[in-house]
């Protein structure tokens, strides 16, 4: 089963051992921005008083991510943070703000959050919510789009196929349907 999440919304949940001892929660999600994939996760410690933890949660060590919890076998699966967190930062994998730009030039505002397709072997970037640019319509809502197979990331810009604009949704349901028919449409087929 495949599930659209938003990464702000994995952040603070618990990491759970399949024996159910919490050890840790999500701190942050980590991107391999070239890949399109979610690498892993950095830590914190559990309780109102913990800082970030020196370890971090590799994607391949992570037996479910659930709607409540990311579900681990034990604590064994914890890795040094940089090894996680640093191939990532290499990749260019922070796009929080970076303006949406259509190859045609087009601006179709900046991305205030990552939309994530998680399925029971991996976590893909399958989107982004942007904040629109005030030219599409009223300020202060947010829409999503879909991600292109190919696209251009910087830490100042997200190129994006024209075409992406005739699937910007007002809800991840929305999105989720319209995928589908945006990925045979780019990749050279009519849906």
């Amino acid at each position: 089963m495949n599930a659209l999440m938003l990464a702000s919304d994995i952040t603070k949940r618990p990491v759970v051992t399949l024996g159910g001892e919490a050890v840790a929660q999500v701190r942050d999600v980590v991107f391999d921005g070239h890949a399109g994939r979610v690498s892993g996760f950095t830590l914190s410690g559990r309780g109102l008083f913990s800082g970030p933890l020196r370890q971090a949660l590799p994607w391949e060590a992570v037996s479910s991510l659930g709607p409540h919890a990311v579900m681990i076998h034990d604590e064994t699966a914890f890795e040094s943070r940089d090894e996680v967190a640093d191939s990532a930062e290499a990749a260019n994998g922070h796009v929080l703000g970076a303006r949406v730009l259509t190859d045609t030039g087009t601006d179709l505002g900046h991305v205030t959050d990552v939309v994530i397709e998680v399925t029971a072997s991996q976590a893909l970037v399958a989107g982004y919510e942007i904040a629109p640019a005030k030219s599409l319509g009223p300020h202060g809502r947010t829409v999503f789009i879909p991600l292109a197979r190919t696209i251009a990331v910087s830490g100042e810009a997200l190129v994006v196929p024209a075409a992406v604009a005739d699937y910007m949704m007002d809800d991840l349901s929305a999105l989720e349907k319209a995928i589908p028919e945006f990925r045979s449409r780019m990749s050279g087929k009519e849906a």
